[in-house]
């Protein structure tokens, strides 16, 4: 069954309509490097063929591993009552809250979101959320270079890479200069901030897992007229210092440990909280609430300034639209644990971590490679290979880490690990034995 309606006296016509004579005359301003290099597709399917090929290749993925995986996205326990209340009608259906005398209940839910977020990381104002944690790094970014009037950024090669990935990526094409570079030392730091850097951007933990107070870099880059970016994760928040009392003006980070299933990549949240001068700097949606003539209270989107409501280029954002429905999920998640749940749950989380890298660094060979404080994850040096280890324990049931060597050409045998409340002794015992079991199986010479 062909899904195409059009036919060949159809396309004729609309060519006819835009004075053109042929396909290739309508695109050629697409230069040919970047056009398709071959229209060969497989036949058309009917939706039962449809349906049965992508069962059989879902049935491909490992599924029911026991997860060690982290490196930014992390293997939570979710409450039931988190996807009962976000798949009620009011929520689930919501597209965007343009009209606020309609939209009051999810106004107010996102409000409280932006609460939370400010509760979380010590800041005056929050948005009603981005797409993801790379791209509120990238708002960040932007908002740094717009309010300094300056073009260099400063990025410690600890945040995570798939942020600096979408960093570059997403500056490609302006007239920006990008510096990445170990920024663990301050006085390393404050080589690279002066009169010329935008703004500064760290994360905490990074991406190995180690916990730092940047308060000292802030601070240069504070007296260098610059802004201070921290990434972190919402989980540690509640146990490490908070971005605002380590002195960053703008807070980001992925929201998915906030009650978001891993779900093969998204959809995700991106958090952002900033300080009250940079409120109207601020890019994406806010709610804000008001009273109206009679007294009542009530909510509405305000000091909005994106591309659907002035000039392109006039605008904080041109990506703008914010993730509702998985900021409602992080408020439930927020609302049931409470603030003494969530710092429980970061304890818990902490303890697992450290009785994980005990088990893991008895093993013969095996070694940590930072020095604490860590939150939930931590790296290790393994004497072979991580990607080999790693794909060796998939076929033994375990996710047992993240290969450094993705991404990390000088790392080839670092393992990055993370534990959540979810793993118990019992699995992190597994993955000791299981580690050593294929650490034996491969005798250095």
């Amino acid at each position: 069954m062909d899904f195409i309606p059009h036919t060949d006296q159809d396309r004729a016509e609309m060519l006819a309509a835009m004075g053109l004579e042929s396909m290739e005359e309508l695109f050629a301003a697409i230069p040919p490097e970047l056009r398709a290099r071959s229209w060969e597709l497989p036949p058309p399917l009917g939706e039962m063929q449809v349906t049965e090929r992508l069962t059989r290749l879902a049935a491909m993925n490992a599924h029911g591993l026991t997860c060690f995986l982290g490196a930014g996205f992390y293997d939570h326990f979710i409450p039931a009552a988190v996807d009962a209340v976000i798949r009620r009608g009011e929520f689930y259906t919501a597209y965007t809250p343009y009209q606020a005398e309609m939209s009051q209940g999810t106004l107010q839910a996102i409000y409280e979101y932006q609460s939370c977020v400010c509760r979380l990381t010590g800041l005056d104002a929050a948005n009603a959320s981005l797409y993801d944690g790379g791209t509120a790094l990238f708002e960040a970014a932007m908002m740094a270079v717009r309010k300094s009037g300056r073009q260099r950024l400063v990025v410690c090669s600890s945040v995570n890479p798939i942020y600096r990935v979408m960093l570059r990526s997403y500056t490609a094409n302006l007239n920006l200069e990008l510096v990445e570079e170990d920024l663990s030392d301050p006085a390393r730091a404050a080589e690279f901030i002066d009169e010329r850097c935008a703004g500064l951007i760290l994360q905490n933990p990074d991406f190995f897992g180690r916990v730092r107070d940047h308060g000292g870099c802030f601070a240069q880059a504070r007296a260098a007229g610059a802004l201070s970016v921290l990434a972190c994760n919402p989980l540690a928040l509640a146990l490490v210092k908070t971005p605002a009392e380590m002195g960053a003006d703008v807070a980001v980070g992925e929201g998915q440990s906030l009650g978001l299933p891993l779900s093969f990549g998204g959809p995700y949240l991106g958090y952002m909280a900033v300080r009250e001068p940079l409120l109207r700097a601020m890019p994406g949606r806010l709610v804000g609430r008001a009273q109206d003539a009679q007294g009542r209270q009530g909510y509405c989107l305000t000091l909005q300034t994106r591309e659907q409501h002035i000039r392109r280029e006039k605008a904080t954002s041109n990506i703008c639209t914010n993730q509702a429905l998985c900021a409602v999920a992080a408020l439930v998640y927020l609302s049931l644990l409470g603030k003494q749940g969530l710092i429980e749950l970061a304890e818990i989380n902490l303890a697992k971590a450290a009785y994980a890298r005990s088990r893991l660094t008895a093993i013969p060979g095996v070694s940590l490679v930072d020095e604490g404080p860590w939150f939930n994850e931590f790296r290790i040096a393994l004497p072979i290979d991580a990607r080999l280890a790693a794909s060796r324990l998939i076929d033994r049931g375990i996710a047992a880490g993240f290969p450094l060597g993705r991404y990390y050409y000088d790392q080839p045998n670092h393992l990055l690990v993370a534990v959540t409340e979810k793993r118990t002794r019992h699995e992190i015992g597994l993955l000791a034995e299981a580690l050593q079991a294929v650490l034996e199986e491969y005798p250095l010479s």
